[in-house]
């Protein structure tokens, strides 16, 4: 959907609003959630042309013409359409177009997003097409370019590398409005000169940088990286962490996505602080297809924030202006008011926020929690589609774990899962061993990342806690943050073999394997990271492998986010790469067996 710009649209809202020509639409009668001035007016009236709000006040009649589409608010709310402040579409297992037609519904007009994803698997290539896929959307899906694959240089080996040329070439891109997560603050830090230099060329086109500070420690470290350019950052955990980001002049972004549950911590900063709420923003970071159609978008993260006790229209401001502000873009969206584009939400509660008509640029695109215009059509090439790259068929002897000569038990680094948060604990175990490999038992799991991109033969293996499995099963998936490899976890090697042949059969995807069997299988054919079917079907077949998950003994909230995000090598404490095992708090890498015990 076209939308004319606001110096081209100026002559005909002057027309529309002084009342000397018909507008497009007229909403009568609404409350209207002034984000600007923070109160809610009754009895208004908005007008829209030219897909821009053209007048917001007491009475619109003027304004209508014989063609003019008339909406009845009968009194319900009129709020900006919601902005996710940083999200990552290919975490919904979706192609943009596929996720845009998920989260309309739920009143996601603008989404801020980083594809770093495809970056990791193809490079610029991959920026490009998801660029040109969100340029065709009905709705603002604005585009920052990743800056960190790898995320952490010399720990992993990606498909694809970004340099700060490729983020040069990208800043003149049309919808690219800036940088994507600094992810690897320890460069930024040390004033690692490739990082600066992506940084530099981003703030020299005037555009925002992102933020990634995934650490508790707010000392030196962290004055460093805010010095360093970063504008915002959503990997705040604790109240102290919003608090330090406010005060150095960052916005705190506080994320509610499928696996992240940030905002209840955090938003005491404003809540029990009385910290200025104008500088925070909520946004979901990662968000799984079942939790977009089942749950909601933006408005589950507004809803959420309610509860936790902020007051509705400052949970709006965080979701809308605040939003557009942030990215240079107030005087485009994020409001009700002249000249901007013109989305919109029709609510009859600002607390529980049923989304019941969306507007977008000016049209009608959802009613009711459904979509009322065709989702927009964007064709992936083939070479998007054969993104799984293995040396040969995998066997069980690949995923043996070697055990030092003579050793009866050993003493291991076991990854630790977290439920519901980024951060793993690094552990240890005793392990018995048998026939010369290790031999883990339940509550202990085995791990393997498989590499992908260049067919190498690679499989590094190692331990994990936390998922719960207790028969004879394995999992595997080609979404794997941020490298996007392989990630294996299982009881059995000869099910974690079946499971990596079988996403190289598929191009890619989730699949679950218990007692010999595939369970279930999420087909992801572009990248090894997305689908192009309906958001509803992806959400159906990612039912269906939680449910596999939970039959191989798995008991954690959103369990597959967690298993995508065991090769993060920028969160710390422990991970695994195509390079090793990582200890994330020393950025070095490190031995599975600590101790050999006879």
């Amino acid at each position: 959907m076209s939308l004319t710009s606001w110096p081209d649209a100026a002559p005909r809202l002057i027309e529309v609003a002084a009342g000397r020509a018909p507008a497009d639409m007229v909403i009568r009668g609404g409350r209207w959630v002034n984000v600007h001035s923070r109160e809610v007016i009754p009895d208004t009236d908005i007008a829209i042309a030219a897909g821009r709000f053209a007048f917001c006040g007491p009475d619109a009649e003027p304004m209508i013409g014989p063609d003019t589409q008339v909406i009845e608010a009968e009194g319900r709310f009129m709020l900006p359409g919601l902005c996710d402040g940083h999200m990552h579409i290919e975490s919904g297992m979706l192609t943009v177009s596929r996720f845009v037609e998920a989260v309309i519904p739920h009143g996601t007009t603008s989404m801020f997003v980083d594809p770093h994803e495809i970056a990791n698997v193809m490079g610029l290539e991959g920026v490009r097409l998801m660029h040109d896929e969100a340029m065709a959307q009905p709705v603002n899906v604005f585009v920052q370019m990743p800056s960190c694959a790898p995320s952490a240089p010399g720990l992993e080996t990606t498909g694809h590398e970004i340099t700060p040329e490729d983020v040069a070439e990208a800043m003149g891109w049309p919808g690219i409005i800036g940088l994507g997560e600094m992810m690897n603050f320890p460069g930024v830090i040390a004033g690692d000169a490739k990082m600066l230099a992506e940084i530099a060329v981003t703030q020299r086109a005037g555009k925002t940088v992102g933020g990634h500070y995934a650490s508790p420690d707010l000392g030196p470290p962290f004055h460093a990286y805010v010095a360093g350019g970063p504008a915002d950052d959503h990997e705040g955990t604790r109240e102290e962490d919003a608090i330090a980001r406010i005060r150095q002049g960052m916005r705190a972004m506080l994320r509610l996505g499928s696996a992240w549950y940030d905002v209840k911590a955090q938003i005491t900063a404003v809540t029990e602080k009385g910290l200025d709420p104008r500088n925070v923003i909520l946004c979901t970071d990662d968000c799984h297809s079942g939790t977009l159609v089942h749950d909601g978008h933006m408005d589950r993260v507004v809803r959420h924030a309610i509860e936790c006790g902020l007051d509705p229209l400052i949970a709006i401001q965080m979701a809308t202006i605040n939003t557009a502000t942030h990215f240079g873009l107030e005087r485009e969206l994020g409001s009700i008011t002249p000249g901007r584009r013109a989305d919109l939400i029709l609510s009859s509660d600002l607390a529980t926020l049923p989304v019941e008509t969306v507007i977008a640029r000016g049209q009608v695109v959802a009613r009711d929690g459904a979509m009322t215009i065709p989702p927009a059509r964007f064709d992936w090439p083939a070479a998007a589609r054969a993104t799984v790259h293995l040396a040969r068929p995998l066997t069980a002897e690949d995923f043996a774990i070697p055990a030092p000569a003579g050793a009866a038990e050993v003493e291991a680094r076991v990854i630790g899962v977290v439920e519901n948060q980024a951060p793993t604990r690094a552990l240890t175990a005793r392990v018995a061993v048998r026939d010369g490999q290790l031999a883990p038992e339940p509550p202990l799991a085995r791990i393997a990342l498989v590499e992908r991109h260049r067919a190498t033969g690679g499989v590094t293996n190692g331990l994990v806690q936390g998922f719960g499995y207790d028969v004879p099963c394995a999992v595997a998936s080609t979404v794997a943050h941020d490298s996007h490899h392989m990630i294996v976890v299982g009881t059995d090697p000869e099910h974690m073999a079946l499971a990596a042949n079988r996403l190289a059969e598929i191009g890619g995807g989730v699949t679950v394997w218990r007692e010999g069997k595939e369970r279930a299988c999420v087909p992801l054919p572009i990248a090894g990271l997305m689908s192009d079917a309906p958001a509803a079907e992806v959400a159906e077949a990612a039912a269906g492998m939680v449910r596999a998950m939970q039959e191989c003994g798995c008991r954690l909230n959103n369990a597959f986010m967690q298993h995508s995000l065991l090769a993060l090598v920028v969160i710390p404490e422990l991970r695994i790469s195509d390079l090793g095992l990582i200890d994330v708090t020393r950025f070095e890498k490190t031995e599975l067996i600590l101790d050999p015990a006879g």
